[in-house]
């Protein structure tokens, strides 16, 4: 029997867009061939990684594939696309992606008084947190936004709940900051989307795969406000995975530079930057019309088309770059993301 490739995964924020996600894990799980050693995870991103966690203590590849199933059937159980369908055609036109999300967003999950999150029992009726909290197989890092520091907080271990999960989520314009242990925090996007130094600092794996919502490179340039003001949100967003993926660029060649032998430095996270192999899975600008149901359709028939879409890119990636796991990286860190 082949021995599992083992991967860490970082799994992107990004609304509605998580059911991509939720089709890479669906397809990752389904493969014996691969071995799941660790996940960082942001907003909805967070919510596919707890999903999995409870899942597998439960019952293994399939407990996990079951779980992350029901939790996007919740999901999509909450939304009222009826009133966003009038709201959207009595526009006339179709939103910009993001503009179509944070629509969405306000229309599905916001209360009226916004003094509570309804995403707290679509978590309350779809995780144990007590499972994912004795998940040993497999660590889990979660990211959220303090108000008052702007620093990025990391929930691990004893610390995931529901509260560290919707406080990664967290929108301000639209929920109340979450408050842990008397501290308030926001969206996890806003300095991690997500953080890979857990990852880097914490977990053994070479193979480093990133689950991307948002587009690495836009073909066109954005033409009035509404497609200023959507790309400007997606900047935002990605733009920290991008320092990330940079300043871990800059540290690799800066040791090349210097002829420092990254197998023999001291300090493990040295050792883990020289050696990383990264790999992405990307929903690109496919996604774009995938952002929001079109009118009538059902959210469970949108979350599956968005689904769909997660699992044929992770097969297609299996397919040509499988035999890379182990051995060599698919993206090249240094070449994409050191632009001096």
């Amino acid at each position: 029997m082949t021995t599992p490739r083992r991967i860490d995964l970082a799994l992107q924020g990004g609304g509605s867009h998580g059911a991509f996600t939720w089709g890479v894990l669906d397809r990752l799980l389904d493969d014996e061939r691969i071995r799941i050693g660790a996940i960082s995870g942001t907003s909805a991103g967070a919510m596919s990684a707890v999903a999995l966690a409870a899942g597998w203590v439960e019952g293994g590849r399939r407990g996990a594939r079951e779980t992350l199933r029901r939790f996007w059937a919740r999901v999509a159980d909450g939304l009222q696309v009826t009133r966003w369908a009038e709201a959207w055609l009595g526009t006339g036109a179709a939103p910009a992606p993001m503009q179509a999300a944070w629509e969405l967003a306000s229309r599905w999950f916001a209360p009226p008084n916004h003094d509570a999150n309804p995403l707290r029992p679509v978590l309350a009726e779809t995780v144990d947190f007590a499972l994912v909290r004795r998940c040993k197989d497999i660590q889990l890092f979660v990211g959220a936004t303090h108000v008052q520091s702007g620093r990025l907080r990391i929930f691990r271990g004893s610390e995931l709940s529901a509260d560290a999960v919707l406080a990664s989520a967290c929108l301000p314009m639209l929920f109340p900051a979450v408050v842990i242990d008397g501290e308030a925090y926001w969206d996890g996007g806003y300095m991690g989307n997500p953080s890979l130094l857990p990852l880097l600092a914490e977990s053994p794996t070479m193979d480093l795969m990133l689950v991307q919502v948002h587009p690495t490179r836009r073909k066109a340039l954005p033409v009035g406000p509404a497609q200023v003001l959507d790309r400007v949100n997606e900047i935002t967003f990605h733009g920290t995975l991008v320092k990330e993926l940079r300043s871990l660029a800059i540290l690799r060649q800066l040791m090349r530079d210097e002829g420092v032998d990254g197998a023999r430095c001291r300090t493990p996270l040295f050792r883990k930057a020289d050696a990383l192999r990264l790999h992405r899975i990307e929903g690109g600008e496919a996604l774009d019309g995938l952002e929001a149901p079109q009118p009538f359709e059902s959210p469970w028939q949108h979350l599956l088309e968005l689904h769909r879409h997660g699992h044929a890119a992770a097969d297609r990636w299996l397919e040509r770059h499988y035999t890379h796991l182990g051995r060599h990286a698919t993206v090249d860190l240094v070449g994409e993301y050191l632009d001096l």
